[in-house]
């Protein structure tokens, strides 16, 4: 699979597209080392975002991140290429994960590995998780992209009901993205 690469970041070129326009909504990124790779699967979910394991070691500002991307995405019985999913559907889903990485630029070693240990057993720390990286990627301006993800997976007659809840339980709803971009139009204009 071709790869597209620049100074710092490494993607596969079937999404190229998709990711760098997720990218232009973080500018703050712009020199942070990600790798978008697909996964064959990604056990209960289509993405996943990380520091890689050698960049664990090093300073916060010379850590790299790796985003799994899920080679299948699964409706019902069927299964789906993830990069021939509607572009603006990626877009969000890929700002979504973007907003992890945002999240965990400002956290110790110490405190990513509590993070990630309390993310494997507390289902209050993942709702927390989630819902912090769809804030990030409301606040960069991705809500458009967000809201046709949710809406996307929320509305498909042929996505599963327990990923429908799966979603509603640990991300933001519509309204609560709406209530965050009132909250940034109000604040931008003080």
């Amino acid at each position: 699979m071709p790869i597209t690469t620049n100074a710092q970041h490494i993607i596969p070129e079937s999404i190229k597209k998709e990711v760098d326009t997720s990218l232009s909504y973080y500018p703050l990124l712009d020199s942070t080392t990600i790798i978008f790779r697909f996964k064959k699967n990604i056990k209960k979910s289509t993405m996943q975002a990380r520091p890689t394991f050698g960049s664990f070691f090093r300073s916060r500002k010379n850590r790299s991140y790796v985003i799994l991307i899920s080679e299948k995405f699964k409706i019902s019985d069927k299964e789906f290429l993830t990069r021939h999913i509607p572009s603006d559907i990626l877009i969000g889903w890929i700002g979504h994960e973007l907003g992890h990485i945002m999240d965990y630029q400002d956290r110790s070693k110490t405190n990513l590995i509590w993070f990630g240990i309390k993310y494997l057993f507390s289902e209050n720390h993942i709702v927390k998780a989630e819902r912090a990286a769809d804030s990030f990627a409301v606040a960069q301006g991705m809500e458009d992209y967000i809201l046709k993800t949710k809406d996307f997976i929320l509305n498909h007659a042929d996505i599963t009901s327990s990923y429908k809840d799966r979603i509603k339980k640990y991300y933001l709803s519509p309204e609560e993205i709406m209530e965050l971009v009132k909250k940034r139009e109000n604040n931008s204009g003080d």
